[in-house]
């Protein structure tokens, strides 16, 4: 009996150290053989380095230019009815809510001085305007000036060590190339988007005056109007505008100001508290081979004059009706659209060389522009 327990305990302790030699050097001899449930197979994708940038990541860009980019927050004081306060009033119309309105948008930061560019009808008619930074801090800003014609305006807020956005060179823009669209979109907080530029010099849609859109399929949405369109080095190209949409949101067509146009305003109104433009004071019609033959003008391209404003800059210069505007300073004229934005582009008082065709001659005058007139308030 001794002995079989002896032999017993022997072959246990074999049985044991084999098991935990295999347990230890080959543990899938043993899982193999047991229930596979709750246990799944994953394959996982080593760590990247620390810092490395995946390709084709714009994650630099948005980050350079994200900074930079700020919220507004505007509140206007509600309208009250003249009889607001009469019982009978209130019997038939009820309490009328005397809340605040507010509205969202978004701004670019362009100096350390606190300048801060964003569309005019973010802030129109605003009561007070609150800019967020992306870093959380918060200051009410003061409207520097605005400028209806291109629907823009310059803000200012007093605060330290503020970031400031590269402006970029949005001649160099070509349609292809990669664009980012960053702002505050229907108020979740500050959101990039990507896209490319889809057309350049888009004009004739009604939105502004002087029209010479950026279009864009990067996601603009409301809440976007003011925000910065950037290139793939984080450099400003335009000021985000408006979009084309059936449904309110983004349908991939969207506008932004170029950032030559938002520098020229910047610096009008930083200057002068306004934008100064020239103005010749004629009504101008794309040529048409109806026009042309209504007037007898022979030319092929141009803009043709209906009509002169009596004792206008245009009058005294000596255009008529019927003369085709053929090339201002040197730039020849193609459409209504290149020639508000060349005369607008003149300084008033200053003489220019005007090239118009009457009939089958050219005529070579001198033409000294007055001051735009301020165009009347337009409600929104």
């Amino acid at each position: 009996m001794k002995r079989l327990w002896l032999l017993f305990s022997q072959t246990c302790t074999v049985l044991l150290a084999t098991y935990f030699v295999v347990a230890t050097l080959k543990p899938q001899w043993i899982s193999a053989g047991t229930s596979s449930r709750g246990v799944i197979s994953m394959f996982e994708s080593p760590a990247p380095p620390a810092g490395e940038i995946p390709p084709g990541s714009l994650r630099m860009a948005a980050q350079v230019a994200s900074s930079a980019v700020v919220s507004i927050a505007t509140s206007k004081a509600a309208a009250q009815h003249p009889n607001a306060d009469d019982p009978w009033f209130k019997f038939f119309y009820g309490d009328q809510s005397d809340e605040p309105q507010g509205g969202l948008g978004s701004g670019v930061i362009v100096s350390p001085q606190g300048y801060i560019l964003t569309n005019n009808h973010v802030i129109e008619e605003a009561d007070e305007i609150e800019v967020v930074l992306n870093d959380g801090r918060k200051s009410v800003a003061k409207v520097i000036g605005t400028d209806p014609d291109s629907d823009l305006a310059v803000l200012k807020v007093e605060l330290d060590k503020l970031p400031t956005i590269v402006l970029g060179n949005a001649d160099a823009l070509r349609v292809g190339d990669q664009v980012l669209a960053i702002g505050n979109p229907f108020g979740v907080g500050q959101t990039v988007t990507s896209g490319i530029v889809s057309a350049l010099g888009r004009n004739q849609l009604g939105i502004n005056t002087f029209e010479n859109f950026i279009q864009t399929d990067a996601a603009i949405n409301p809440g976007n109007s003011g925000g910065a369109l950037v290139d793939t080095n984080g450099n400003l190209l335009g000021i985000n505008t408006a979009i084309y949409s059936r449904s309110g949101g983004s349908m991939g067509i969207g506008f932004a100001i170029p950032v030559t146009t938002a520098k020229q305003v910047l610096e009008d109104i930083v200057k002068d508290g306004k934008v100064t433009r020239g103005w010749i004071g004629v009504e101008p019609n794309d040529l048409s081979p109806e026009l042309a033959e209504t007037f007898d003008v022979k030319a092929q391209e141009g803009v043709i004059i209906t009509g002169v404003l009596q004792n206008g800059p245009a009058a005294q210069a000596g255009i008529r009706p019927g003369d085709v505007i053929v090339s201002i300073g040197g730039t020849p004229v193609r459409d209504v659209t290149q020639l508000l934005a060349l005369v607008s582009s003149l300084k008033p008082g200053i003489e220019s060389a005007f090239v118009v065709q009457r009939k089958e001659a050219q005529v070579n005058l001198k033409l000294t522009p007055g001051v735009r007139p301020k165009p009347k308030a337009v409600k929104r």
